[in-house]
């Protein structure tokens, strides 16, 4: 390890520190719907089109922001609706306006399928500050993964929407897996054209609908690959490429990403689920429940539970035991581990294996 990383590791590290000393809200996932209007192969929560899937009314979600805000200042705090797909509810933008009347930021995570211009046109006026949109690699990569023959292309309208949306901050994300990761920098042009400034990668979790599908996972030498390529983009310029927060990755810390890792589910972001339930991250699918809202005060459970978040000794198990670089990966990502407490995936191990495997 360099000294330069070293540095930047421990003060990463004590930040972490403070974090879970203090715990300061600073994202909270509303689940808002179960519903999805697309049946994608990699989808981790296995959402449903059906219209009696699960989805928390409005005036039940309320009062966790109303009791947030007799605590802490709401500008502090973004709350970002996803799903399912949070535009199959018909009265996401009255969600969005409530959330701003009470002095929240409000973002949503979107496939881009009914982000037409009139939509667009709401939702700004609901005052969304941000919006993040899926598209997966060229239009036949992104139709298959997402099991609709004109998802691509709606996902690109969408983009040219956002685009004249002033003041608006947006993203493009985008899934890498075994099947589009050699045409990365054709993704990459398409969407420099299509005007583009801000693009995060992730890989596959084998969860939800995406358990047991092999063919989507990157083998190690491929997510060596796309790290490459990420740090490669990041220098050129042209887009700003980030990988996004799934996992500690050793020597590429501070290269693929504009900081250095740290999960911080529990310790800045929570999540309220469509059934009420209250976690840390709505990336995790394992039942890491600290309460629900339906029986528990939100900020009571934010500030006196979340202990298995704040205090992370217990992922000190299996490969972790024995690591080296325990003191900054503190377990990796709480996404990552199943229910009963095991890690599913190291990205750090994975490089690891790559190195071995070269030499």
């Amino acid at each position: 390890m360099n000294e330069k990383l070293h540095i930047a590791l421990e003060a990463a590290r004590q930040e972490n520190r403070r974090l879970r000393r203090e715990h300061p809200l600073e994202q909270l996932f509303w689940e808002c719907t179960l519903r999805c209007n697309l049946s994608c192969r990699h989808c981790g929560s296995d959402c449903a089109k059906d219209l009696a899937a699960t989805e928390m009314p409005l005036d039940h979600f309320l009062p966790v922001l109303d009791e947030i805000a007799r605590h802490q200042d709401p500008a502090q705090v973004m709350v970002s609706t996803v799903g399912g797909e949070p535009l199959v509810r018909r009265d996401i933008v009255e969600c969005g306006r409530e959330i701003k009347r009470r002095g929240f930021r409000w973002g949503l995570v979107t496939n881009g399928y009914l982000l037409d211009e009139s939509m667009m046109r709401a939702l700004d006026e609901a005052g969304v500050d941000s919006i993040a949109i899926d598209l997966d690699g060229t239009r036949e990569q992104h139709n298959w993964l997402r099991n609709n023959a004109h998802s691509y292309d709606r996902a690109l309208e969408a983009i040219g929407h956002m685009r004249k949306v002033k003041g608006l901050t947006w993203d493009v994300i985008t899934c890498v897996h075994s099947r589009n990761i050699d045409s990365l920098d054709a993704i990459k042009q398409q969407l420099i054209d299509a005007g583009v400034k801000y693009w995060r990668c992730f890989t596959i979790v084998p969860m939800g609908r995406a358990a047991g599908q092999d063919d989507l996972q990157l083998s190690d030498a491929q997510f060596r690959d796309l790290l490459n390529f990420i740090v490669k983009t990041r220098m050129e310029g042209k887009i700003d490429l980030n990988y996004s927060c799934e996992g500690f990755l050793g020597a590429y810390e501070g290269l693929a990403r504009d900081y250095i890792y740290s999960c911080e589910a529990g310790l800045t972001v929570a999540s309220v689920r469509s059934d009420g339930a209250i976690s840390g991250c709505l990336s995790i699918r394992s039942d890491y429940n600290q309460g629900n809202i339906y029986h528990d005060s939100f900020w009571q459970v934010w500030q006196e539970r979340f202990e298995r978040y704040r205090d992370r000794e217990w992922m000190r198990r299996g490969v972790c035991e024995q690591c080296g670089m325990w003191r900054y990966c503190q377990g990796n990502g709480f996404h990552l581990r199943d229910e009963n407490g095991d890690l599913m995936l190291c990205h750090y191990r994975r490089l690891k294996n790559v190195k071995l495997n070269k030499n």
